[in-house]
């Protein structure tokens, strides 16, 4: 991966942006915003680095330094809408603000915590770190930022709903809140972030052997892909050659990953149009995937695997012939279920033509992965940002343009399909050799991203190390944090039942944002 730097002064991030860089997704896209306190900076307390992917592995990172006697900067997100998120979390746990934000409210800590309280700064502590996050009484503002306030929509006949935080199934805290007529939506405001893990301030000062453990725990479901991210950050770092063998095995337990993924979402997509026949099958390919990757590789959800330097076990010629034909079995019955859906006019009804994404609101936002793909974006970390295996490794990367549940559906069915030949090519081209070198000592104060595709899409992890091998600052990115702000965008007009379905064909995780 090859990096330029681009310095602008904090109150012209727009004028160089649009001077500097090329406001097209196609060209430059919005990886991540990184916000940091870095008390040893030259004219300034805290750094805003904002990375964007500009082709041919190149990753362009425009930074600027703010100031602590004036902590402001000028505002990207009017004419860079996927940078919104990212500017307001700076401003809540920062306590930066962003000038000319056209949506200033509140995002991560919500209006029951102090005001003024700015978390992941260096001289707050780690030591009662839960405590201090705790909502008490709420105090009133007294800076002027905007607490979190729902818009609503008026006129006769318009009634609205409030859905969550707590939820009747297993699902973490999130809210909607429903503006309809009926039974027609006409406007839906998401809001999360209400369990907060501190896992980016529990990483300062920590080993960075251990923070692999904490990177692999940011998702239950996407620890392969999380922790291959910061691993390669690491390894960027200090120029550590991860072994040829560990590199086929890291694409191996990838692939495996992304497939109990996309069969738990099939089955779930099922469940929301009460298809049941789809939903219990895809639940127990599903269970047989688990099985075979606890049996095989240690752990169901293949926690464990990936460590800095490569991985941590090896596998015989023997296992990788049994996960070739499991696999393989898996998509031949999963592409059964989705011809006989096919067949469905009912559930054809329920997919076709609902939560429509639109292809620009998908640019305007840099959305990833799936949902990205389903909206006529060619974008795949695998790909783009060659790692593991895959620069050796040949796959399609299916797109679609309707932008709806069934494209969402079938995008994940095709990429299935290339997950089960990317397995084949693996088993049959695996090389010989070692699986794991150690990673070596870090430089300290310098720092990297490590990107790799998830099932829902990239997630980016930003290190940068401290004195000793141990983290100074640690930022995740997550896919789902790069899609959700685009969820409300594909409900209004469509109907209230269909909600649930737009919501499980986007399928994306809360803790990723509670971090």
């Amino acid at each position: 991966m090859i990096y330029e730097v681009i310095r602008a002064e904090r109150n012209k991030l727009a004028e160089v942006y649009i001077s500097a860089l090329e406001p097209d997704f196609r060209k430059c896209r919005l990886l991540t915003m990184v916000a940091s306190d870095e008390p040893e900076t030259e004219g300034g307390r805290f750094v805003l680095r904002y990375f964007f992917a500009t082709g041919n592995e190149r990753v362009t990172v425009m930074e600027t330094v703010v100031p602590e006697a004036d902590p402001t900067f000028s505002s990207l997100a009017a004419i860079l809408p996927a940078a919104a998120w990212y500017e307001r979390e700076a401003q809540d746990l920062f306590g930066v603000r962003p000038l000319g934000h056209p949506d200033p409210r509140r995002l991560v800590l919500h209006e029951a915590y102090p005001d003024g309280m700015s978390p992941l700064r260096k001289d707050f502590p780690l030591e009662g770190f839960s405590q201090a996050l705790t909502p008490a009484t709420p105090a009133p503002a007294t800076t002027g930022l905007k607490v979190f306030t729902f818009p609503q929509v008026r006129g006769e006949g318009v009634f609205e709903i409030p859905v969550g935080p707590i939820h009747a199934g297993v699902i973490e805290p999130g809210h909607f809140r429903f503006q309809v007529m009926g039974d027609s939506i006409l406007h839906l405001e998401a809001r999360l972030f209400y369990t907060h893990r501190g896992v980016e301030k529990r990483a300062e000062g920590m080993h960075v052997l251990e923070g692999a453990r904490l990177a692999e725990r940011v998702c239950g479901v996407c620890s392969v892909s999380h922790g291959l991210s910061y691993a390669q950050a690491l390894e960027s770092i200090v120029g550590t050659e991860v072994p040829e063998r560990a590199l086929y095995l890291r694409s191996l337990a990838g692939e495996l990953e992304r497939l109990y993924n996309h069969v738990s979402d099939m089955s779930s997509i099922c469940s929301g149009i009460g298809y049941a026949y789809g939903s219990a099958h895809g639940a127990r390919w599903k269970e047989t995937l688990l099985q075979m990757n606890g049996r095989l590789i240690g752990h169901r959800y293949l926690r464990g695997f990936v460590i800095p330097g490569g991985v941590t076990r090896d596998l015989t010629d023997g296992k990788l012939e049994e996960i070739l034909r499991i696999t393989q079995d898996t998509m031949l019955n999963m592409e059964q279920i989705v011809r006989d859906m096919k067949t469905n006019n009912i559930a054809m009804d329920r997919l076709q033509g609902t939560g429509i994404l639109r292809k620009d609101v998908a640019e305007a936002f840099a959305i990833v992965g799936p949902a990205a793909r389903a909206s006529g974006l060619d974008t795949d970390a695998r790909r783009d940002f060659p790692y593991a295996a895959y620069r050796h490794l040949r796959f399609d990367v299916p797109l679609m343009e309707e932008g709806d549940v069934m494209a969402r559906l079938m995008i994940r069915v095709k990429e299935a399909k290339q997950s089960v030949e990317l397995i084949r090519q693996i088993a049959e081209e695996m090389p010989a050799g070692a699986w794991h070198t150690p990673l070596g000592n870090l430089p300290p104060y310098r720092s990297a991203v490590g990107i790799s595709e998830s099932p829902r899409g990239d997630n980016v992890h930003y290190v940068m190390t401290g004195p000793n091998n141990t983290i100074y600052r640690y930022r995740v990115r997550s896919a789902s944090y790069a899609n959700w702000p685009v969820v409300a965008t594909c409900a209004p007009g469509n109907i209230m039942p269909d909600f649930p379905l737009i919501n499980k064909s986007f399928e994306l995780c809360y803790a990723c944002c509670d971090r």
